[in-house]
């Protein structure tokens, strides 16, 4: 890890070289080691552990719980003091949503926000907007703009998004027809 202190010092010396260096932490998947210190954030409460090979973690943190989204707030909200960018990267990839169904906490709030499953995403691809459109106005309010991966399409994304299409192209030609920014990825090419 790297102390705030030793952040910053990098990002001095990259700005002092012209070059920009744009954060991504990804949420609300991709959290298993924040997961194992704070399970509390989670839709199952754990055990967790942090994981020590590749792949996709169907524990994810849990949006039904405001504790969690004050977490991710605090967090982002050291990340926008830190680094210079314009942007900030959310990720939002590859974020099972399986807890999301069965936990109490994410459907109640699924409820309250009268979030739907329709023909285009389904009542839990909807509290993933949610948490983006919510990241994404807390970034605003401290003079940031979010990147996110192309997963982020589905549902609704709120206006001002950049879109990073890593999934091939497709995703990147929907987020520009939508008037969204878009950063070609695609896997295929630049992975």
């Amino acid at each position: 890890f790297y102390t705030q202190e030793q952040m910053k010092d990098i990002v001095k010396y990259a700005d002092e070289r012209c070059i920009t260096v744009i954060p991504e932490i990804d949420l609300p998947g991709h959290m298993q080691a924040a997961l194992t210190s704070y399970p509390e954030l989670g839709c199952t409460g754990g055990p967790y552990e942090v994981w020590t090979r590749w792949g996709i973690s169907k524990q994810v943190l849990c949006p039904g719980k405001e504790k969690t989204m004050k977490f991710l707030e605090d967090v982002l909200a050291e990340i926008a003091d830190i680094f210079t960018s314009e942007y900030i990267h959310i990720g939002g990839d590859e974020c099972p949503k399986a807890e999301w169904k069965k936990s109490p906490e994410c459907q109640a709030l699924i409820r309250r926000l009268g979030l739907r499953t329709d023909s285009e995403a389904t009542a839990e691809q909807r509290l993933q907007n949610y948490v983006t459109k919510r990241m994404q106005d807390f970034l605003a309010g401290k003079g940031k703009k979010i990147i996110g991966w192309d997963e982020i399409l589905e549902g609704e994304l709120a206006p001002g998004a950049t879109v990073m299409s890593w999934r091939g192209t497709k995703g990147g030609i929907k987020a520009a027809q939508k008037g969204f920014d878009v950063i070609m990825s695609p896997d295929r090419y630049c992975y």
